[in-house]
């Protein structure tokens, strides 16, 4: 990692600034994907899956004999810890739920906000260098907490043609509807425009690489929604002299592993601490199988030494990480002053790994800065609000007036009307 000491604010923007491709470097190759299975469906999809997968499939979908021999070769104690994480996730988002907004908001006025199921949504699961089991739970859970009808999932087929045992047991032990051997940016073309086999969903979920994100941003062209921008991972830890070194070098290394494009950041008033923890990133990380991956995330990744609290929350939330751990002697400082970050990690027994499987919180998280704006994955966002409202012949006479007065005022005489008839006919 590089050390940065005391930078000052306007050298902020060129230090935080992610190790990612610009959309125009990889956009050319999305269109081309995109445009190709709007035409050709299967046969572009099938293409596709050959050129970067390296697998030629006769089916893309997942038989249920499949699944059944799927589950079975996963272990009963990796079964049991699937059940543990699927239980404090369904806890956490059922508790989500909220309840029906009423109110009469003039006599005779009667409004009312209800929250119904996205019908038909798509599940992107990465598969890859690690197959993410956990990110199936993550989805699929507050999919069928929400009430989808039709929950499709994709994800990319290894060489032999198969998906992860582990992605398949969590799917079928969440509801997932159908399970489909599709990556990359044909899958999420194809839950785009729909094909011969894969249906068109009405919004598109889950992490993916920087093609992934680049697909499911040029989805939304297309009248698909989705969950948010959700590209490399990214953690920054801040810490002081009262945090563990070895804690934060193995919550760094953790995020590093995921790719070499992911990026790791520490932040400190404390540059003791700043070394400690560079010494122990180099102990952990010859012990690491993915080594060679989180070596590569490491060179994009800074330590970042500030000279007080008041300055660090303020490079913090001009950062707007996916993950923030916060270990010092004062972490209500950070809790209270923080605006931009996907999910928070508190004290030094909060690893940001207990968040990506068990703990409950969702580990669908908005990065590249996009934590500025946008939320991660939760209940609502598998749901959408209708409004309503109903008014009697006491209520159009409180509110008919003001109605007609600035239907008027704007010019628009058939809103207009469609009042004064009303208090005619009461008349």
């Amino acid at each position: 990692m590089k050390n940065i000491l005391y930078p000052r604010r306007d050298q902020w923007s060129q230090i935080l600034k992610r190790p990612t491709q610009t959309v125009k470097e990889i956009e050319a190759t999305v269109n081309e994907v995109f445009e190709d299975v709007q035409v050709n469906g299967d046969r572009a999809i099938s293409t596709y899956t050959k050129q970067f997968d390296k697998v030629m499939l006769s089916s893309f979908l997942v038989t249920q004999d499949e699944i059944k021999r799927s589950v079975q070769t996963v272990t009963n104690e990796l079964k049991a810890a699937i059940q543990m994480a699927a239980g404090n996730i369904e806890k956490f988002h059922s508790a989500q739920k909220t309840e029906t907004i009423y109110q009469e908001t003039t006599p005779g006025v009667v409004c009312w906000q209800e929250k119904r199921p996205i019908q038909k949504v798509g599940l992107y699961i990465p598969g890859g260098t690690a197959p993410l089991f956990s990110t199936v739970l993550m989805l699929a859970i507050p999919a069928k907490i929400a009430g989808c009808q039709e929950i499709v999932l994709c994800s990319p087929p290894n060489k032999e043609g198969k998906i992860a045992n582990e992605i398949l047991y969590a799917a079928s032990l969440c509801g997932v509807t159908n399970i489909y051997k599709v990556g990359g940016i044909q899958a999420i073309s194809g839950l785009t425009f729909g094909t011969e086999t894969i249906p068109k969903v009405y919004k598109i979920f889950g992490p993916g690489n920087q093609f992934v994100t680049v697909a499911k941003q040029l989805a939304t062209k297309f009248g698909v929604a989705i969950d948010m921008p959700a590209g490399p991972s990214e953690l920054l830890v801040m810490a002081d002299e009262s945090a563990n070194p070895s804690f934060i070098a193995s919550d760094l290394l953790s995020q590093a592993e995921h790719g070499a494009d992911s990026q790791v950041l520490l932040v400190s008033t404390s540059n003791t601490i700043i070394e400690n923890v560079s010494t122990e990133l180099k102990k952990q990380l010859e012990e690491l199988p993915r080594k060679e991956i989180a070596t590569k995330a490491i060179q994009n990744s800074k330590s970042i030494l500030v000279k007080d609290f008041k300055e660090a929350l303020a490079l913090i939330n001009e950062y707007a990480p996916e993950h923030f751990i916060v270990c010092t002697k004062n972490n209500d400082f950070f809790i209270d002053g923080i605006s931009n970050a996907g999910s928070v990690f508190i004290g030094n027994y909060t690893p940001e790994s207990a968040g990506d499987y068990a703990s409950g919180t969702n580990h669908t998280l908005p990065t590249n800065g996009y934590s500025k704006t946008y939320s991660g994955v939760n209940l609502d966002s598998f749901t959408k609000s209708i409004t309503f409202q109903e008014i009697t012949k006491t209520g159009i006479q409180n509110i008919g007036p003001s109605i007609e007065l600035m239907a008027e005022a704007e010019g628009l005489q058939a809103h207009k009307n469609a009042v004064t008839l009303r208090l005619k006919d009461i008349k």
